[in-house]
């Protein structure tokens, strides 16, 4: 038995009542309120027109109210009108904007029935409700934490303390702080619901004085477009003018950053603000003051005047009609010294800036950066992170009750009759046996087959080459140097011997390497490093080398994508990049997991399992397919696509797996050229099995969210079908052929297992590697299960999710023991792949295809990185843009690469 990190609902609640809820445009926009006004609207709404209600309705601050009560007639819709106050006012303003919102009664909901069903043994029962039944529990069970001013919702389920005792910080370095906090979410299982809690982490700015998190975030040389990208949109509390409601507490001013001054703003006005540059300090910013009182926040037009029901600012000692600098204003009128080295942050907009020195500036807390972490915040985020999996489960049933409001003592829980049991559930789990994996003889002359038991999901390669060797006649090298360093290698003797030494492991290995032909040494910055690499490589590929090896100077993304878009799209070579210092120390282990690259990447295979373990697919009649979609991150340029990848097998061994790389339109979760790649594949395989094609498919799909499973059934399962219709002799499509089947693969689940007993558990706490549940946390009519196939070197394992969405292959396998039934069978195979995965020496988190997919669309991020990363001078933008700006050119694999594992 294993505890998951589930929690039981003893009780699910009677009949809830579902209203949606919408916000006239604002006249001045013509837009809703969105984001932090759209949610003090609804919570108004419920305020001032709802309130006798108490306890017994909640919201999402979206669109929708969930009650227990019936209170508005089904047929009409609703109209009321909502007086606006800020969140932190205790009263109304004379001319407080009212809002007009719209209630509309959208269906009666109840648990009840939804938990009949999933108790009901007749396969054919249906339940249409399901997905919406889950939502209004999931707003009932997410209202505690979103109420409370001590805690800071990020999405629908994730909640992080921000003070007091249940918050949990941490320093990540240059200006960020990590949060550890909670993810909640109603599940479905057989004859039950569940709520699932999950330990999750954030990375946040630091709260606290402006100034002090620029300093931390670049503490020397300032760079202000980067600078500027990590600021704008920040929230900040303005602290230089401070007002009181009527209880006497002040009432923050919150102000979102837009960015640092800039020499165009306020270009429109009689008067435009004076910046000599961008990012500017308060002594050179100088905004024009029209009239006493004026703020550096107003234009000339709107000069002194307050706000209806507000007074006016106090007019200072400046002179009117005149321009005063930043400093020279914020130091006369509120005391305040500022530093001439920090920038004048613009609060307002580009036409109507509005300035504020960062002295008069506090981080709101809890605000999520949406930054990639540099790779120090990363091991600082990891130190934090990582835990023991005892101390995560903890955390959940004593913080994470706590903090989520999960106690019988909560009036919302109560009055919607829904009750968790605040202890984790336990599942009953396997573990399957590993497989053994296979190479060759040390000796050269032999090709006896070795025999190599795994121990806790790993292995080693002493005194055995890999199953397939390969040669390595031509090859070179490429060391790069970076301008201003120190060159790794003093001397091209030191690197030679080094390189023999590398050369002397991959014979060792199986890869028959002759010495190495003489290459170059480069020296680049980041002005030159693209023409520079490229034309390096350019001069190289007169030797016509099978391979480059490039060394780097250290760890950077610019010169690695650069190598890789010359390598793999413009000149067609397989390429290997390590590390100098690494290569440098000339470690056997390094230089082995190096040589597990070039094997592959020259057409080797690394490690087999008895085709027996493999079931169909050693019969050399089904092709393995994986497929992933990776999509733009924050901060990416509006032009940067979604990318999806597609790997297949060639063969029984499962060795190779030649890729596909296609782009699509920006955030679409289905691929749109499946049949071109999956036609691509066909060919491949058909040129190595004597122009035969594969009677079984099967897929492994990742990238695919929950609520997307049925769009793959939809719509990527007929462009498969098409593809195999459109290659394959019509004398097998008339026989049904190909059969295929597909399973999503989960990776970024909240599911967790911890075992019960310690003898159950491995070195690290967490369950055996080759663990599988399939029963307790899953619905008996899916068929999905949760593998654990590798062994988590510290911290708490995620387990893999398969999700069976379509099947034509396994349910007409007949099992043979000690497989009773088609999902036997389809686990033991899923589990054996993960030990087939050729860069590693032990079994991996997910199966091949799917890892292998996940690849390729990194390797695409990598051509693309213009897009993806987009240089910190440029403009940014949001990403929200179509995508279609880059093409398929632009990843295009080099034909002399493309059947090849470039990417690896």
């Amino acid at each position: 038995m294993l505890y998951a990190n589930y929690l039981n609902l003893k009780s699910a609640g009677a009949q809830l009542f579902r209203y949606r809820v919408e916000i006239s445009p604002d006249p001045a926009t013509r837009k809703p309120p969105a984001g932090k006004k759209a949610q003090q609207i609804i919570k108004l709404l419920i305020e001032q027109h709802f309130s006798e209600l108490g306890k017994n309705i909640v919201t999402d601050y979206k669109s929708t109210l969930i009650t227990n009560l019936e209170i508005l007639d089904n047929e009409e819709i609703y109209q009321y009108d909502v007086r606006y106050r800020g969140e932190y006012d205790d009263e109304y303003s004379e001319d407080a904007k009212v809002y007009r919102v719209t209630c509309q009664f959208t269906g009666r909901l109840n648990p009840a029935e939804l938990l009949a069903y999933l108790t009901s043994t007749n396969p054919d029962d249906q339940f249409g409700s399901k997905t919406e039944v889950l939502q209004a529990m999931n707003i009932i069970l997410g209202n505690h934490p979103k109420i409370q001013d001590w805690i800071a919702s990020v999405g629908a389920n994730k909640h992080y303390a921000i003070r007091g005792d249940l918050c949990e910080k941490w320093d990540l370095g240059a200006g960020l702080e990590a949060l550890r906090g909670f993810f909640i979410s109603v599940r479905t299982a057989t004859s039950r619901l569940l709520l699932n809690v999950q330990v999750k982490y954030i990375a946040c700015y630091q709260e606290g004085p402006l100034a002090h998190v620029i300093k931390e975030y670049q503490p020397r040389h300032r760079d202000v477009n980067a600078l500027r990208r990590f600021l704008v949109k920040l929230r900040v509390r303005v602290t230089h003018i401070q007002r009181k409601n009527k209880r006497g507490d002040v009432v923050p001013r919150i102000k979102a950053i837009a960015g640092l001054a800039t020499t165009n703003d306020g270009a429109s006005q009689a008067n435009p603000p004076r910046v000599p540059r961008h990012g500017a300090g308060p002594k050179e910013v100088e905004f024009f003051l029209e009239a006493p009182g004026q703020q550096p926040s107003q234009s000339a037009s709107s000069g002194a005047k307050g706000k209806k029901g507000k007074k006016p600012a106090k007019a200072g000692p400046a002179q009117a009609g005149a321009y005063i600098s930043v400093a020279d204003f914020f130091r006369q009128n509120y005391g305040t010294n500022t530093d001439p080295n920090m920038p004048v942050i613009n609060v307002g907009t580009t036409e109507n800036p509005s300035y504020l020195p960062v002295e008069v500036c506090e981080v709101v807390p809890g605000q999520p950066a949406k930054a990639k972490l540099s790779p120090n915040q990363t091991r600082n985020m990891l130190n934090f992170a990582v835990r023991a999996p005892p101390q995560n489960a903890a955390s959940i049933v004593t913080t994470g009750t706590q903090l989520l409001g999960l106690s019988p003592q909560s009036p919302t829980l109560e009055n919607f009759g829904i009750q968790p049991d605040c202890n984790l559930i336990t599942v009953p789990g396997r573990v399957l046996p590993a497989p053994n994996v296979y190479y060759k003889d040390a000796s050269k002359r032999s090709q006896k087959s070795v025999t190599v038991k795994p121990q806790f999901g790993s292995w080693n390669m002493r005194s055995i080459r890999f199953s397939t060797s390969t040669n390595l006649p031509v090859w070179t090298w490429l060391v790069i140097n970076a301008d201003g360093s120190k060159p790794p290698f003093a001397r091209q003797e030191d690197f030679d011997n080094v390189l023999g030494g590398f050369t002397a492991k991959l014979n060792e290995m199986g890869v028959a390497a002759q010495r190495a032909l003489r290459g170059e040494t480069i020296s680049v910055n980041k002005d030159n490093y693209e023409a520079g690499i490229t034309a390096a490589v350019g001069r190289l590929m007169n030797k016509k080398p099978s391979l480059i090896l490039s060394v780097l100077p250290f760890s950077d993304a610019d010169y690695y994508n650069c190598i890789k878009r010359a390598c793999d799209l413009t000149y067609g070579v397989r390429n290997i990049n390590v590390l100098a210092d690494k290569f440098r120390d000339a470690n056997p282990q390094y230089f082995a997991n190096v040589g597990l690259k070039v094997n592959l990447k020259l057409g080797g295979a690394n490690q087999l399992l008895d085709a027996k373990e493999l079931g169909l697919i050693g019969q050399n009649k089904t092709m393995l397919v994986g497929m992933d979609v990776t999509h733009p991150s924050p901060g990416s340029s509006a032009n940067a696509p979604s990318v999806a990848g597609m790997v297949a097998s060639v063969d029984s061994t499962l060795s190779q797996w030649p890729a596909e790389i296609r782009v699509q339109r920006s955030r679409e979760e289905m691929i749109q050229d499946l049949s071109d790649m999956l036609k691509a594949h066909l060919k491949r395989w058909a040129r190595s099995h004597s122009k035969a094609y594969p009677e079984n498919i099967i897929v492994y799909r990742d990238g695919v969210s929950e609520g997307q499973y049925e769009l793959v059934v939809q719509k990527e399962l007929p462009l498969l079908k098409n593809a195999c219709r459109e290659t394959y002799p019509a004398s097998l499509t008339k026989q049904g052929l190909p059969h295929i089947s597909i399973a999503i693969v989960g990776k970024r689940h909240n599911t967790r297992f911890y075992p019960t007993k310690e003898g159950d558990a491995d070195r690290s706490g967490n369950p055996s590697n080759g663990t599988i549940v399939d029963r307790g946390v899953t619905e008996a009519r899916n068929w999905d299960f949760y593998l654990q196939a590798h062994t988590a070197l510290k911290g708490t394992a995620r387990p893999a999710h398969y999700f069976t969405v379509w099947d034509e292959i396994f349910c007409r396998q007949q099992p043979r023991p000690p497989y009773q039934n088609s999902a036997d069978v389809l686990e033991a195979l899923t589990h054996h792949m993960c030990y087939l995965f050729g860069r590693a020496t032990k079994a991996v988190s997910i199966c091949p295809p799917a890892y292998y997919a996940d690849l390729v669309c990194t390797r695409a991020r990598c051509y693309l990185s213009s897009a993806f990363e987009p240089s910190l001078a440029g403009s940014v933008a949001t990403g929200s843009g179509p995508g279609l700006k880059v093409e398929n050119a632009d990843v295009r694999i080099h034909p002399n690469v493309q059947d090849t594992m470039f990417y690896i």
